[in-house]
């Protein structure tokens, strides 16, 4: 049983730093599509103000995607998975 219970609590701590450092590069990656795309449309001029809006409002968009929300199975999928071995191990 304390096994288990090292188990899961060291997991959880891997599986938060993988969440973590997942969420800040999936960020990243974001922005700078954002920024490119943003930098690829020579008519849209070159107003700092209006850029940073723009990436804003896309970074906006972004905490609502469906990306976003998929970066939760690093919690999902490895704890399905651990489960199903005790389990099967179990049967």
């Amino acid at each position: 049983m304390i096994a288990f219970v090292r188990l899961a609590v060291f997991g959880f701590i891997g599986m938060t730093i993988a969440y973590v450092f997942m969420s800040i590069y999936a960020r990243s990656v974001e922005r700078e599509r954002l920024e490119k795309e943003w930098d690829a449309d020579p008519a849209a001029g070159d107003d700092p103000a209006a850029r940073d809006a723009y990436i804003e409002a896309g970074m906006r968009e972004y905490q609502t995607s469906l990306r976003r929300k998929l970066i939760w199975l690093v919690y999902v999928i490895p704890t399905v998975i651990v489960l199903l071995l005790i389990y099967l191990n179990e049967t």
